[in-house]
This record gives C-alpha cells, structure tokens and sequence, in this order.
C-alpha cells in the first residue's frame, strides 16, 4: 500500500472515531437498544418499577420491534442520584444504545440531559417534572412527553383558590425541583392573597414527620400543601393519619396521590386531593384499549407513572416507525413537529420552541372505590385544558 493511501485510509478512521454518536449509527442496525435509567429504589422505586411496565407493554403491542428491528431495554437504576445515572447511561451509550429513557427524578434527567448534548442521543423523558428540563432554546435531544412542574403548581394553586383556603403550612422535600415547586407556589399564594404560615424542609426519603405534623396541628392553616411525591409523600400521609390531621385540614399536593400511592397509604389517603399525571378512567378509546390490556398483562389498573411511560414511549417509537430512517437526527426532528392525536389522554402536540408536550392537566381527590375500580381511587374533578397552562412559544 502506498503511503499517502495509508495516511488517507488512517484519516478517515480517524474522523469516523470523532464523528457524533447518531451519524455513526444512520445504517440499519441490528436492534434498537434502549438505555433505560430510572429509580427501581429508594424514595422513587415505586415509580420506576410502574414505569418499566408501562415502556414494555408499550414495546409488546407492537410486536417488539421498530423499523424491522427488536427492541431491547437495559434497565438500570440510578438510586434517584445523578451520578449513576450519568455513569450507568454512559456505559450503555458505549454499548451502542440508540436513544436514552429516564429518569425518575429530575436531578438524574437533567444529568442524562447533559448526556444527551454531549454525545447527540435522545432522551425521552416521560415522569419529571422541573421545568428546566423543557425551556425554549434547550436541550436539542430531549423530549418531555408528561407534565412540568410549572403547570402542576398552576393547578396547585387554582384548587387552593376553588377550596377558598386562605393559609397555607406547607412542608416540601429537600430536593431542587420540589424547592422551586415551593417557591412558585408561594409567589402565587402572595398574588392570591393566601397566606404561607409556615413551610418545613424535609430530606428525601424521610421516615419521620412527626414533628412537622405536630406543628401544622397546632398551627391556624386551613390547608397543608405536600411538595413530595413517591414514598415520601405516601409516608407523610399515613402519618398525618395518625392524628386525624385532615379532619380540620385540607391536604392537597401537586404529585401527592394517584392509585398506587393510595393503596400504599390506606385509609388516610381518602380526602386528599391531587394534581394527577394520568388516570385509567379517562373516557376514549385509546385509553380504553390500554387500559384493558394493562389489566390483561398485570392484574391491576395502570398507574399514573405506568400510563405516562406507555404514552410517551409509543408516541416516539411511532414517530420513528414513520421516518423509515436510523439516523437520529431525523429522529429528533420529526418528533420536535409531531401530534400525537392517540394519546391516552386525548391529544398532545410537541412543541419545537422547547420540545414539550402542551396537553391536558389533571387534579382528583382519592375517593372510596366501586368495583371493579381499587377500593380507594382516585376522582378526576377538573381537566384543566392546554392553554390554561401553558404559555405561547
């Protein structure tokens, strides 16, 4: 071989090795491999596990596979840290994965975001909530499909003002995205003229609320506002039960309740209200179908954390479907214009500004069930539409 061949053949490997992940990846594959990191324990386990359900039924109904291909998860769990959130999805990306889902909590996803960027990979976001994740001119590769956070303290604060509650102890877990929810929430409790008598900081994953508790007793609220979701929000409840809190109080969150945290909390989860991210008894026919085979396939109805994988992962693996391409890119950008008139909730439409999806927001009340509903269940009693929780582009 001549030299200047050699040099030429060593340079173009030598590009090939520095080129972004997706260019490299344009040619047919052999399977579509899904980086899935999520919290299988820890404060958020419960949420993972429902979630991971929810993606592989998603998978299951079309067959297993994606442009021709079979579809594989990894499923990792980050301990709701971003650290080995961001080391477990490198390792996959390493492997070979084509896109990332996950996480559970937003401090993970806002890691495997930056992952994201970096290397030029998807990532399908469909639980957390902090509206950094989706801001105008973000992360190029990232898509929420589920709520933000902004627009569930929007509903947040429209049921205090229903409920006409006029002061507010609340107590929220010591973890960014529930702090902002905190602070927004105390902004509009200011402009609504409702008063924020007292607001604790708890760690995550805390076993003891008692002392909280026996300072929101005491004190003259007429609302106590949980910023906490998963066991957390499961184990301030069950305490709160102990000592009647909601006989006098209101309790209420934006995350707080859905049907599997209420079986997990038992009979002090009747009365508490709720911002819901998906609910079972949502009437059309998507939601009926998946429903029937969620039931089919575990025995239960699906959670909000199970209902939101399926929606969102089924969303982008059609869209992927519809591109008849392996290359990323045209991934990404058929998504970023995509409408999703078969959701599960009705219809979404993914903006391109930030690449979040507006869509309808829910709020229930956890009521006593009828069969062949749970024995305590969740009540949607207001749909609040797109518009009223989202601002223009």
């Amino acid at each position: 071989m001549k030299r200047r061949d050699f040099l030429r053949m060593a340079g173009a490997a030598a590009l090939a090795s520095t080129l972004p992940v997706p260019m490299l990846r344009a040619k047919t594959m052999d399977e579509f491999h899904i980086a899935a990191i999520l919290a299988f324990s820890g404060a958020y386990g419960l949420i993972g596990n429902d979630m991971r359900k929810g993606a592989e039924l998603a998978v299951a109904q079309r067959g297993g596979k994606v442009l021709g291909k079979p579809i594989r998860f990894t499923w990792e769990d980050d301990e709701t840290k971003p650290q080995p959130a961001v080391q477990k999805a490198s390792r996959l990306l390493a492997e070979g994965a084509q896109m990332m889902f996950g996480a559970v909590g937003s401090a993970s996803t806002l890691a495997l975001q930056s992952l994201s960027t970096q290397r030029k990979v998807p990532h399908l976001v469909t639980i957390s909530a902090d509206d950094a994740i989706t801001k105008p001119g973000g992360a190029p590769y990232s898509f929420r499909t589920s709520n933000t956070l902004g627009m569930e303290i929007k509903m947040t604060m429209e049921f205090v003002k229903s409920r006409g509650l006029k002061k507010i102890y609340a107590v929220t877990a010591d973890y960014q995205a529930t702090r902002t929810g905190f602070e927004q929430f105390a902004e509009m409790a200011k402009a609504a003229g409702v008063e924020i008598v007292g607001n604790d900081y708890a760690p995550l994953g805390n076993r003891d609320f008692s002392v909280i508790i026996d300072k929101m007793a005491r004190s003259d609220a007429d609302g106590i506002a949980v910023m906490a979701t998963g066991n957390d929000g499961i184990t301030f409840v069950k305490q709160a039960g102990q000592v009647a809190l909601g006989k006098d109080k209101v309790i209420f969150g934006p995350v707080l309740q859905d049907d599997v945290f209420a079986a997990a909390t038992g009979p002090a989860a009747l009365g508490v209200n709720s911002g819901v991210r998906y609910h079972y008894s949502l009437d059309n026919p998507a939601n009926k179908a998946f429903v029937e085979a969620y039931r089919d396939a575990y025995g239960v109805f699906p959670s909000s954390f199970a209902g939101e994988a399926y929606d969102g992962l089924r969303w982008w693996l059609d869209v992927v479907e519809q591109t008849d391409s392996w290359d990323a890119d045209a991934w990404v950008k058929a998504f970023a214009n995509s409408v999703y008139e078969t959701s599960i909730e009705g219809r979404k439409e993914m903006r391109a500004c930030d690449h979040q999806a507006s869509q309808v927001g829910l709020w229930g009340e956890v009521v006593k069930g009828e069969a062949p509903m749970p024995e305590l269940t969740m009540k949607i009693t207001e749909i609040f539409p797109a518009d009223r929780l989202f601002d223009a582009c």
